[in-house]
């Protein structure tokens, strides 16, 4: 008994000390200091700002649009399962960590014959002894010292891997609440741009209506007519193309939402303008992108639980140290006698060592090392795509917001043209047709900022995506 309470401290104190078996999960990586595409005169905010940062639009609809997404998308639904599932594995995988205490009972009965040969006689002697009954039962507990940390480090790689599933969830948020954001500023221009191509319709038919009075006059010719003709159908054609890329908007939007497609058109159906806030330019820095995006949390979960898989796939060359215990009672009656009852337990400690596997531990070990290269260049890997996937999105809003600032300026002279021409018309000095010539291009050029003002809108909520906008630690 004394041998075994000083083999169980021994064991206790070999567990306080480090795991020899302990793999490094640090990868290194070059973080820039800063964005090379980024506006210069920028703050630095906190990744709070970017938990909600749809609500920079101000628009209520989105805002909505949003919270239902939230609520029952079905990819969020299978993230939230898989990391449910995780976290039940980690329990599993700390389990045996512990030792184990179970409930055995046993009864049987016996009757032996014996024959013994040799002996005078046809078939030899037969013994039987008498019929005896028995019982046993009791608990036995059985416990795997971890000396080695191989346990703790199987524990360890489940904790990461399960840490992993809930980054894999809030990337699958970072990207839904962008797709629901992207599809809705894109429903709303191609809905503006509707009405303005409606407009130009009626222009362009009212252009032709004076041709055609002008060549009954005599004062154009056929081809004039048919040159007006022919912008007519044309500009007619693109109404089709928007018409049916609003109900694709409508569709997609409804399935994000976890509806069946077009279930969500009469919240949408309705033209509004496109929202005339903005959220404020995301500002973190290269560095910040590391504990911000989801994804990039994810690749180093994989490098800590194949750090710790390595570890523990080294642990198993070393000796395995397991303390068995067990207590109960046994009964046993043998022919008429009485029964006979006693407490019973016992005590045991065994040490186990591998020798001769064919080559399995270290195969595995050279399996869990591969692994341990492999993610940790896919996480360089995601990290350098994080950075180009950053730079991109600040490059398109640059250029959305110039091409904006042009198409403004242009539409302003455009204004102004038609302006000048209605003029001119009004005191005889222009014709009906330098108006509606004035007009269309009023319009087309509208048409233009239209798109201008929704890739603004889009790429400012691809920078939110780009920099893992969308998620906190805070439950919703």
């Amino acid at each position: 008994m004394k041998a075994w309470y000083s083999i169980l401290m021994l064991s206790l104190a070999l567990m306080e000390g480090c795991t020899p078996t302990r793999v490094s999960d640090r990868v290194p990586l070059d973080v820039p200091k800063h964005w090379h595409n980024a506006p210069h005169a920028q703050s630095v905010t906190t990744p709070n700002d970017l938990s909600e940062w749809w609500k920079g639009f101000g628009d209520p609809v989105l805002n909505d649009l949003i919270g239902q997404a939230l609520a029952a998308n079905h990819d969020l639904r299978l993230a939230k399962a898989r990391v449910r599932e995780a976290k039940a594995m980690t329990v599993v995988a700390e389990s045996a960590l512990y030792p184990s205490l179970d409930l055995f009972s046993f009864g049987g009965r016996e009757k032996r014959i014996d024959r013994i040969v040799g002996v005078p006689g046809p078939q030899g002697i037969e013994l039987i002894t008498p019929t005896a009954n028995l019982i046993t039962g009791g608990l036995a507990a059985r416990w795997e010292i971890d000396m080695f940390g191989s346990r703790h480090l199987e524990a360890e790689a489940a904790i990461a891997q399960s840490a992993g599933t809930e980054e894999a969830y809030r990337a699958v948020q970072v990207g839904l609440l962008a797709q629901v954001a992207t599809n809705y500023l894109e429903l709303r221009g191609i809905q503006r741009r509707t009405d303005i191509l409606l407009e130009n319709i009626e222009v362009q038919r009212e252009r032709l209506r004076v041709l055609q009075a002008f060549y009954k006059a005599g004062l154009v010719n056929d081809m004039d007519v048919a040159r007006q003709e022919t912008l007519l159908h044309s500009t007619m054609g693109t109404l089709p193309v928007l018409t049916s890329t609003a109900k694709n908007l409508i569709h997609r939007l409804s399935v994000l939402l976890g509806h069946i497609p077009a279930s969500v058109e009469k919240q949408v159906t309705h033209s509004m303008p496109l929202p005339v806030t903005l959220p404020n330019l995301p500002t973190l820095l290269p560095s910040s992108v590391l504990d911000q995006r989801p994804d990039l949390r994810l690749a180093h979960t994989e490098v800590t639980a194949a750090a710790a898989g390595l570890g523990a796939a080294r642990a198993n060359l070393l000796p395995k140290f397991v303390l068995s215990a067990s207590g109960g009672f046994g009964a046993l009656a043998v022919g008429g006698f009485p029964g006979l009852a006693e407490g019973v337990y016992a005590l045991g400690a065994g040490l186990t060592a591998p020798i001769f596997n064919a080559g399995r531990i270290k195969a595995h070990i050279t399996a869990a090392d591969a692994r341990l290269d492999h993610v940790a260049a896919n996480y360089e890997k995601t990290f350098l795509l994080a950075l180009e996937d950053t730079e991109n999105a600040y490059v398109a809003h640059t250029a959305a917001l110039e091409r904006r600032d042009q198409l403004v300026r242009a539409e302003t002279a455009a204004e102004r043209s038609h302006t000048h021409t209605q003029a001119f018309y009004q005191r005889g000095a222009a014709d009906f047709l330098s108006v509606l010539d004035a007009q269309r291009t009023r319009l087309s050029t509208s048409d233009e900022r239209t798109k201008a003002e929704t890739a603004v809108r889009v790429a400012l909520v691809s920078l939110y995506r780009a920099f893992g906008g969308g998620w906190s630690d805070e439950p919703r």
